[in-house]
């Protein structure tokens, strides 16, 4: 039998990716919603949050999972976490029942878990758009950016620091991204700013350039209160104290450390009732045990400790068990990505989560790559496949990280994207439906044909397959034809076309206004500082 002549079933339409969609604009029928639907859309064709539908993976059984919390109980009963600088938060575990001496405390088995017993298992966090708006715990999962690096990588091939320019930008692309369902927070730090005022632009350039949630400043206690007052100049003081419109990343000082910093902002965040990733930051060998359930261990220890503070603030405030976890080269020191042991972590902290009733964050797109090369997409595949299957409900760094997270890249930020939109679609499971059984098309085609133009295919082929915006699947001769360019290219003229056909979302100008009025008071009140 010979083989079927190609067939295009589809003539004309834009390139995906390639659409100018402004604010509100959404892909609601006809030829833009089957592109948005076979391809995660282009610029404002926005996907809401994952609903996952497939099965989660898990690699500790009921014995496993109850040895390592008892472990974590005796970490935190005879070992103890320092809360340093923090004469505070040690009174409250103190009057909470804990055995405070000095800055370490002991806890009692079971004071931790028991309190966290108020903290919410699933909660939404409202987008100044309410159709943004994203649940975070549940089968839920919501991808957001990159998060902190001090350089960018441009789309002239430099390295630099990092500028409020680029953070902007960073902003729109994520904005205009459909498989990014949340602004996330410093998609890179504008170290053209002064320190002590950058948060108050970028919190701006969140809510100016996207309707998307965003994160809130912890780089002080006073960041995070000013992160706080412009969300309500934004939402109103009576929603923001009773809805959850922030999400802020507080970080343990690992091992079995949380410093004032991180704890203030914590404070700040859970007095008002916005949520709180409490996330052991670990390297394994280095900041943990080099055994992954040794490490278990630990970040369980740590999130316990650290989230159960939130819940001595204002029981019922939304806290998320986080880990970042990798592993480190045991000739050079250096961070690894991608590799088994983190995937394993992230595996069994899921799971712990889940016990605890907590929403997990972890994982997203890491590599140690220096430039968007094969060991960027390998780490970064290895890493979101296992952030996908062991059920992560908030995806920070999945977009847009190189270099180890030193670096947030322009082109990676739109290869990635493009791995998030798949993984969207993986997610949504297998289609048992009467159109996904497909008996029809089998039936009508019988033994020896083919079904390039069978009614079935006719009505379905617009939507039946993912299509990549930066993959190329075309022939050599029409790749070469093109000017044989790598997928890094193609994503660099992507990243350029959506930037320049940006549209920001409408803003209230009185709120606009207030905006910009409490930001000059807020810079006028103090003179510029650079550490």
């Amino acid at each position: 039998m010979s083989e079927p002549a190609a067939v295009d079933l589809e003539k004309g339409g834009e390139e995906p990716g390639t659409g100018r969609r402004g604010r509100g604009d959404r892909a609601s029928g006809g030829a833009a919603a089957r592109r948005a639907a076979r391809s995660g859309g282009g610029p404002g064709q926005q996907l809401t949050y994952i609903r996952r539908e497939i099965p989660l993976y898990e690699v500790l059984n009921e014995e496993g999972l109850t040895l390592i919390e008892k472990n974590a109980d005796t970490v935190l009963e005879e070992v103890g976490i320092i809360f340093r600088d923090d004469p505070e938060t040690l009174a409250m575990w103190k009057d909470a029942g804990a055995d405070v001496r000095g800055d370490r405390v002991h806890f009692p088995k079971g004071l931790p878990r028991s309190l966290l017993k108020t903290a919410p298992s699933i909660y939404t966090q409202h987008a100044r758009n309410p159709e943004r708006s994203v649940q975070i715990g549940g089968n839920a999962t919501v991808f957001a950016p990159v998060y902190g690096p001090p350089f960018v990588r441009d789309l002239d091939g430099n390295r630099r620091y990092a500028t409020i320019e680029d953070f902007r930008n960073f902003v729109k692309l994520a904005y205009m991204a459909p498989s990014i369902h949340h602004s996330g927070g410093t998609v890179c730090e504008p170290v053209d700013v002064p320190v002590n005022k950058r948060h108050l632009d970028m919190i701006y350039s969140h809510i100016r350039y996207s309707d998307k949630p965003f994160m809130g400043s912890v780089t002080a206690p006073e960041r995070a209160e000013d992160t706080v007052a412009m969300a309500k100049i934004v939402f109103g003081d009576d929603f923001v104290e009773n809805n959850t419109v922030l999400t802020s990343l507080i970080n343990a000082n690992s091992p079995m450390v949380f410093d004032d910093t991180m704890l203030g902002a914590l404070k700040v965040y859970a007095r008002h009732n916005q949520a709180c990733i409490v996330t052991p930051f670990i390297l394994a060998g280095a900041m943990s045990p080099v055994t992954v359930a040794g490490t278990l261990t630990q970040v369980l220890a740590e999130v316990l400790a650290g989230a159960a503070v939130t819940q001595l603030v204002r029981p019922g405030a939304p806290v998320l068990f986080g880990t970042f976890a990798s592993s480190i080269s045991m000739q050079s020191g250096a961070p690894t990505f991608g590799t088994p042991e983190p995937s394993l972590v992230s595996y069994g902290a899921a799971q712990l989560a889940r016990r605890l009733g907590l929403p997990f964050r972890t994982g997203g797109s890491l590599c140690a790559s220096k430039i968007p090369d094969a060991q960027a997409a390998y780490e970064s595949a290895n890493t979101l496949n296992s952030t996908i299957l062991a059920g992560t409900n908030f995806v920070l760094h999945a977009a847009g990280w190189l270099e180890g997270g030193l670096a947030s890249c322009y082109e990676k930020f739109m290869m990635d994207i493009d791995q998030l939109g798949m993984q969207q679609k993986f997610a949504q499971g297998v289609d048992l439906s009467e159109n996904g059984q497909a008996m029809d098309a089998i039936r009508q085609v019988g033994p020896g044909s083919h079904y390039l133009g069978c009614d079935h295919t006719q009505a379905n082929f617009q939507t039946a397959f993912y299509r990549s915006s930066i993959a190329d699947n075309n022939s050599f001769e029409q790749w070469e034809a093109e000017g044989s360019k790598p997928a890094h290219q193609r994503a660099n003229e992507l990243a350029r076309r959506w930037l320049e056909t940006y549209e920001a979302p409408a803003l209230d100008q009185g709120i606009d206004e207030a905006l910009l009025a409490f930001i000059r008071q807020k810079k006028e009140s103090m003179p510029d500082a650079f550490t």
